[in-house]
């Protein structure tokens, strides 16, 4: 179970997306002052004892803007999802994580690529860190 906060975790999950490069990388931006984010929060947290092979983040887009390239987060939370050939998903999600089980359920390795969100978010945790 790989499970991060980007804001007290940037080194320790750029090691670990270094020395795991296939991982599935799930990735929540939120906000501290978002009540629905703190909600959310948990339930996302526990997600990654389901998903033991993926790599789960949480981005505070206000401590860590650094991890987000040029795109602008407008409702929350938002996911991106990639896998080792990029981006399968990104976008709003409501916050039930139900949701998000089953979307992670759904991606393979011939989901397809996405041309969306702040991009390879690997690289921009390598030079954040």
């Amino acid at each position: 179970m790989a499970l991060f906060n980007a804001q007290h975790d940037l080194p320790a999950l750029a090691a670990h997306l270094h020395a795991q490069p296939d991982a599935l990388l799930i990735a929540c931006f939120c906000a501290q002052w978002c009540k629905t984010c703190q909600q959310y929060q948990p339930a996302f947290e526990a997600l990654a004892a389901q998903f033991p092979q993926a790599c789960l983040v949480w981005i505070d887009i206000e401590e860590q803007p650094d991890l987000l390239g040029d795109e602008d987060i407008e409702d929350f939370p938002t996911i991106q999802i990639q896998n080792k050939n990029g981006t399968v998903f990104y976008g709003p999600m409501l916050p039930h994580i139900e949701h998000l089980e089953r979307l992670v359920q759904s991606i393979s390795e011939r989901s397809p690529v996405l041309n969306a969100g702040p991009g390879d978010l690997r690289a921009l945790v390598a030079a954040a860190a």
